[in-house]
């Protein structure tokens, strides 16, 4: 999982203000039909929430100037996936992100909400362990039973992951069952594990970076060894803002895909810098200290694309597990690619949001 994903957390990470914030200057009293803000200039305003000390995408996005009719307004910071959909959900905010797992759990529960493009995932630099101590007699899944999973939250990514590969073992649902899950804040992870307060702690970014220097750990497995490069989780907007402001949802995902697109490609150093530089300028007090571990992307798809094993996966997993009946939902559903410039299979953006040629950030 990439190192500004919304799963393996930070040390800063702050709790999600209890009354979100007020748009910032410069935002006009008149609005869209669905009740958006617009500035001045007449843009189109989106809320969201971001991660202490780290980069999103679509900040990245607004860094690089792909963004023509949008402008973002950051309402506060969160570390779980399921409550920054809720939020969009509920129109506390015009998009959020979470675990394709937790999406379609939320469509399920009559959220009218569609993906529109993917943000994280793993790959061979960026992923998520899931650790025990070195001298653990914690070897196989079956030696999970009746232990304690420490992870960042619940019904998201790492429980998902956690059952698959109990289910890929040969545990039983009962067994599986018998296998406590808990949450533990990702600072505190390293802390719980090695003083016997879990038997096997989720480590994701920097918190597996300086865990694994430190020694005296080993990995179970990782997200990465189950699915390989595999994009986890996408950003969603509910329908009815997708239905009357259509040219904003598809300007906020040809600038995130190209955003994502020129951080596939760009070297790591420009990266690191450029996310630097981003994090002084916005001016929240925050350490720009852990940007250097920075590893990968970790988005599978050019510019984010989503594909339809990328969600077929988990509903497959939901009525295996009996959490969603089958037939519940097709993958089409669930997500459109129908505003990413990727989409084509291409590798190079074809347009903007209204046909017209872009060029590419140097």
């Amino acid at each position: 999982m990439s190192y500004f994903t919304l799963r393996s957390r930070l040390a800063r990470s702050t709790a999600v203000a209890a009354t979100l914030v007020t748009l910032a200057a410069g935002v006009a009293a008149c609005s869209s039909g669905s009740g958006a803000a617009t500035t001045e200039d007449g843009r189109t305003v989106l809320r969201y929430q971001g991660s202490a000390g780290q980069v999103t995408y679509p900040e990245l996005a607004e860094s690089l100037g792909y963004y023509e009719s949008v402008a973002l307004d950051w309402v506060g910071d969160t570390t779980s996936g399921p409550q920054d959909i809720q939020s969009a959900a509920t129109g506390q905010t015009e998009f959020g992100g979470a675990f394709n797992g937790a999406v379609i759990k939320l469509a399920a529960a009559d959220s009218p909400i569609t993906s529109v493009i993917s943000y994280y995932g793993s790959d061979e630099q960026s992923f998520n362990g899931y650790y025990v101590l070195e001298d653990s007699p914690i070897r196989t899944a079956r030696d999970l039973i009746g232990k304690k999973v420490g992870m960042n939250t619940l019904g998201a990514h790492h429980e998902f992951l956690v059952r698959e590969w109990l289910a890929r073992q040969g545990l039983t649902p009962a067994e599986i069952g018998q296998v406590e899950l808990i949450v533990v804040p990702p600072v505190n992870t390293e802390q719980a594990l090695r003083e016997g307060q879990i038997d096997v702690g989720t480590l994701g970014s920097v918190f597996r970076e300086t865990a694994v220097a430190r020694g005296g750990i080993r990995p179970l497995f990782t997200d990465e060894s189950l699915f390989g490069a595999f994009s986890y989780g996408t950003y969603v907007f509910r329908d009815d803002f997708i239905a009357e402001n259509r040219d904003a949802v598809a300007d906020f995902v040809q600038g995130t895909a190209r955003a994502i697109r020129w951080a596939q490609t760009t070297p790591r150093a420009e990266v690191i810098a450029r996310y630097k530089e981003i994090i002084a300028d916005r001016g929240r007090n925050e350490s720009t200290d852990l940007v250097e571990f920075y590893k990968s992307p970790g988005v599978a798809g050019p510019g984010g694309t989503i594909t339809e094993q990328e969600i077929r996966t988990w509903l497959d997993w939901l009525a295996r597990n009996g959490e969603l009946p089958e037939g519940t939902f097709t993958p089409a559903d669930i997500y459109t690619n129908e505003f990413n410039p990727y989409a084509n299979g291409t590798y190079e953006p074809t347009s903007g949001p209204n046909g017209e040629p872009v060029e590419e950030a140097k």
